[in-house]
C-alpha cells in the first residue's frame, strides 16, 4: 500500500482514540460545568472523581467510542474485509460482556437495548430496529477506511451493515455514513469541498436504508455548522453558538454535524479538533472521537505528537497502528 494512505489509516485510528480520551474527563457533563470544573482542557486529563462514568480512569485512557471502533475493526479483519452483521453484534457483545458495560453506563442507550435484545433470543436483523442515536457513527470508521469514496452505493452498504444490529434506522444510518464517506475521502483528497460533497452524497443515499423515523436531518445541521465556524474564528464563541444551536448530545443529529464542523473548523488538525470537543460540553468523548478519527485521515498519523501516540497505546494497551495496517489490504 502507498506509504501515504497507510498513514492515514494509523492517523485515523489514532485519531479517534486521542479525540476520545481528550474528551472522556468532560464527558456527558454541561458546558458551563466543563468550564467551572476545567477551565479550558488543554491535554489528557483522568477522569473526575465524581464523575458517573468515568471516575478512576486514567489520564489518556479511552472509553466504549475507541473499543467498539476496534472491535468493530477486528470483526471486519475476521471476516477478510466484510461487514456481517452478526459477525458485528458479536464483536460488540462479547466487549460488553468482557466489561461489564451493561452495569456500568458505558453503553449508549440504543446499544444497550439491542445488544441485551441479542442476548434474549432476538435475531441480529430486527434487535437495533429503532437504534437513532450516535453510537451508529462513534465506531465507523474502521468502514471509511476499507471502502473507498469511488462508490458511494458501495460504502454506505457497508455502513448500513455495521449499523444493522443497533442502529438499523434511516436517521443513524444516514449520519454514519455521512461521517463514513468523510473519513473514506480524506483519505484520498485534502480539499474539503470534495470531502463534504461526498459526505452529502453518503448522507442522502443512508437517508433510504433502513427503518424510516423521524429526526432532524443531519446534512441541513452540518451546513448550519459550518456557517457558524466559518463566521467566528474566535473559538469560544463557535463553541457556545454549536452547543447552543446544534447541540452535542447523543443523539446524531447533534454529535456528527458537530464533529465535521469542528474537522474543518481545526484544518484537520487532529490534536486542535479533539480538544476543541473537550472543551465543548456534551457527549466530548463521542464528538471528539469522530472529529479526530477524520482529522486523522486528513492529516495523517505525522500530526500527532510521538508522546501523545506513546501515551495512548501504552495506557490502554493497544496497538491502534497496527491495526490501521491490518485493515489496510482491503481497501477497495
Amino acid at each position: 500500500m502507498d506509504p501515504r494512505v497507510l498513514a492515514k489509516l494509523e492517523g485515523c485510528l489514532t485519531g479517534v482514540a486521542v479525540g476520545d480520551a481528550m474528551g472522556m474527563p468532560s464527558e456527558l457533563w454541561s458546558r458551563q460545568k466543563v468550564k467551572r470544573r476545567f477551565g479550558r482542557i488543554t491535554g489528557f486529563l483522568p477522569g473526575p472523581d465524581d464523575h458517573f462514568i468515568v471516575a478512576g480512569y486514567a489520564a489518556g485512557q479511552f472509553t466504549d467510542d475507541t473499543a467498539q471502533t476496534l472491535r468493530l475493526s477486528e470483526a471486519i479483519i475476521a471476516s477478510g474485509g466484510e461487514v456481517l452483521p452478526g459477525e458485528v453484534a458479536q464483536a460488540i457483545l462479547r466487549w460488553a460482556e468482557e466489561t461489564d458495560a451493561f452495569a456500568t453506563s458505558a453503553l449508549g442507550p440504543s446499544s444497550q437495548k439491542a445488544l441485551l435484545a441479542i442476548k434474549a433470543g432476538t435475531p441480529v436483523e430486527e434487535a437495533g430496529g429503532s437504534g437513532d442515536t450516535n453510537g451508529a457513527a462513534m465506531r465507523i470508521a474502521p468502514v471509511g477506511l476499507i471502502r473507498k469514496p469511488s462508490s458511494i452505493p458501495l460504502l454506505v452498504d457497508a455502513v448500513q451493515q455495521a449499523c444493522l444490529a443497533t442502529h438499523n434506522t434511516n436517521v443513524a444510518i444516514a449520519g454514519a455514513a455521512m461521517l463514513a464517506a468523510a473519513i473514506s475521502t480524506a483519505v484520498e483528497t485534502d480539499e474539503w469541498n470534495v470531502i463534504l460533497e461526498r459526505a452529502a452524497e453518503a448522507y442522502h443515499e443512508g437517508m433510504t436504508r433502513g427503518n424510516d423515523v423521524f429526526g432532524a436531518s443531519s446534512l441541513a445541521r452540518l451546513e448550519i455548522a459550518l456557517g457558524i465556524v466559518r463566521e467566528d474564528t474566535e473559538e469560544e464563541a463557535v463553541l457556545s453558538r454549536l452547543y447552543d444551536v446544534i447541540g452535542s448530545g447523543v443523539a446524531i443529529t447533534e454529535a456528527v454535524p458537530v464533529a465535521i464542523a469542528l474537522a474543518v473548523s481545526a484544518d484537520g488538525d487532529p490534536v486542535r479538533a479533539s480538544l476543541l470537543a473537550a472543551n465543548l460540553g456534551g457527549d466530548c468523548d463521542t464528538v471528539g472521537a469522530m472529529a479526530g478519527g477524520l482529522c486523522g485521515a486528513y492529516s495523517g498519523i505525522t500530526a500527532f505528537p510521538d508522546v501523545m501516540i506513546r501515551q495512548i497505546e501504552e495506557v490502554n494497551a493497544v496497538d491502534l497502528r497496527g491495526v490501521a495496517r491490518r485493515l489496510a489490504p482491503y481497501r477497495c
